[in-house]
């Protein structure tokens, strides 16, 4: 008789109804046992419970939050549109650290006047770029030479690059369709105003990202610790993180504190 059967033989019996002879089986079996006659499936098998199928709870709640998915249709759709919101607000703010660091680092190039935008007589209130009604040339790398297509939006361009309002920006009419605008070295002093308008704008905006991701939270009505919660926490921190990034290159490629 093997240990298993031994086992299962003694444990049948009470101690008031085992008789000697079982307890003698069982030492014999003992004494001549070795480890080599434990089945293999005894050593590796497991004792294993089960709930009932009314008490059965999903393994899901044991899965730590950060290897978890968004199980969710709702909350999919809420944090691809968060996801979106925050992707357009760091762009944003990387394209005007990009015009900040090129009037920074005094490189003239005709992107200085990307912001500018011009109301054509007879257009109403539609807005046009300056690209689109001239064209923009760089003389001796430090003045911008701007060629109109037509003599009569020469008002019209001189008008809005002063209501652009951007710095160091004087137009000087040369001709009936051609505006000179030299541009100065830039100071440590304008350097570093540039630079604290790009930190501006960073907070700006970090607070739009925040504000993008309460608002979601806010209609998703998470519950607390939730794998949403963590999530839309993970995106928010991710973007903010490109934010700080950009402006440090800036800083770092300016010279600027």
């Amino acid at each position: 008789m093997s240990l298993p059967s031994a086992v299962r033989l003694a444990a049948s019996c009470s101690l008031r109804t085992v008789s000697c002879s079982s307890f003698q089986l069982l030492s014999q079996t003992q004494r001549s046992f070795t480890p080599n006659d434990i089945p293999r499936s005894f050593k590796t098998s497991h004792v294993r419970f089960y709930a009932s199928r009314s008490k059965a709870k999903s393994t899901a709640d044991l899965v730590p939050g950060s290897k978890q998915a968004l199980t969710s249709e709702a909350a999919r759709l809420e944090y691809g549109k968060s996801e979106a919101k925050m992707s357009a607000a760091v762009e944003w703010y990387r394209k005007e650290v990009a015009s900040l660091e090129t009037r920074a680092s005094g490189r003239v190039t005709p992107a200085l006047l990307s912001p500018v935008r011009i109301e054509l007589p007879g257009k109403g209130k539609e807005l046009v770029k300056l690209e689109e009604v001239s064209t923009i040339g760089v003389r001796d790398g430090s003045t911008l030479i701007i060629t109109v297509f037509e003599e009569h939006t020469l008002k019209a361009v001189e008008q809005a690059l002063y209501t652009a309002k951007l710095p160091n920006i004087v137009p000087q009419r040369q001709d009936s369709r051609t505006i000179k605008i030299p541009i100065p070295r830039p100071t440590v002093e304008a350097r570093n105003a540039l630079t604290a308008t790009a930190q501006r704008m960073a907070e700006d905006t970090r607070v739009q990202l925040r504000k993008i991701q309460q608002a979601s939270v806010k209609k998703g009505d998470y519950k607390k610790h939730s794998v949403e919660l963590e999530e839309f926490q993970k995106l928010a921190d991710r973007n903010t993180a490109e934010v700080d990034m950009i402006l440090a290159h800036m800083k770092k490629s300016t010279g600027a504190r």
